[in-house]
């Protein structure tokens, strides 16, 4: 078969190894301030769906283009996509995107997606690594008019179409689509390969597609902050509190009843 046309949607996000603590919300702004120390990375369910499109590279060949959202974007984090087997970098980088909810994300890298031209497929991860939303893939396959995958675990190009297992509660189905389709992509699928000596010197020398808003045929007011549809009533750190309680018995297996009783009691078993 010929080879696959695939786009993949990555997003900067906080290092979510930083620990919590670092972590500061200002009550009044609705905001959250992280010191210099903690580096940005790519999202790691965009890392899974880029292995996908690697794996389906690797059997099919094709191309992979990348799409990222933001401002001030770290070259050395989304060029890692490149370092790693991807063809193409395309970075939707301005002060207008900053702050946007599900929707003008969505709305954004849609009209993006347009502008590149045919494709194939489509990969987003299941949810990003900071807001934990998961719509935003979905909402990318609504605005465009395609059939959406979610949850995959294993993705394959075969004749045409793509076969996906999906992640269900009791186990996975196997579902079968023409292209093109949108697949969002969860960790059973693997972790992101490491990049070649190779490939870090090639991505080195690439420079990625920058576009603003009028690029893709928005105006400023409909995309980040200005084109929300949403709007975040209150952000705050949750508190949580943990409670402990000794069981005791005179012997081991008297302790063992009363915890039991108690585990009874408290409706656990």
């Amino acid at each position: 078969m010929p080879g696959v046309n695939m786009i993949v949607c990555c997003k900067q996000v906080p290092d979510p190894e930083a620990p919590p603590v670092v972590f500061k919300v200002d009550p009044a702004t609705n905001k959250m301030t992280l010191p210099p120390e903690v580096k940005p990375v790519i999202g790691q369910y965009d890392e899974f769906a880029m292995e996908a499109a690697l794996r389906i590279k690797d059997k099919a060949g094709g191309k992979i283009t990348i799409l990222s959202l933001g401002n001030k974007l770290a070259r050395d984090v989304v060029k890692k996509t490149l370092a790693v087997g991807g063809d193409e970098l395309i970075l939707l980088e301005d002060e207008t995107f900053e702050e946007g909810d599900s929707w003008s994300t969505a709305h954004a890298l849609a009209m993006a997606i347009k502008k590149t031209g045919e494709y194939d497929l489509i990969f987003c991860g299941r949810q990003s690594s900071d807001w934990d939303a998961g719509q935003v893939g979905l909402g990318i396959a609504e605005i465009l008019g395609i059939p959406a995958v979610p949850l995959a675990r294993r993705v394959e190009a075969v004749d045409g179409k793509v076969r996906v297992e999906r992640v269900i509660p009791d186990g996975y189905e196997i579902v079968e689509v023409g292209f093109p389709a949108l697949i969002t992509v969860t960790s059973e699928l693997g972790s992101l390969r490491y990049a070649a000596l190779k490939g870090i010197m090639a991505a080195a020398k690439k420079q990625p597609i920058v576009w603003k808003p009028s690029d893709i045929g928005l105006e400023p007011s409909q995309v980040g902050a200005a084109g929300r549809r949403t709007k975040l009533a209150k952000l705050f750190q949750p508190v949580k509190e943990a409670k402990g309680e000794i069981i005791e018995g005179e012997t081991p297996a008297e302790a063992g009843t009363n915890l039991a009783i108690r585990l009874r009691e408290a409706k656990i078993i």
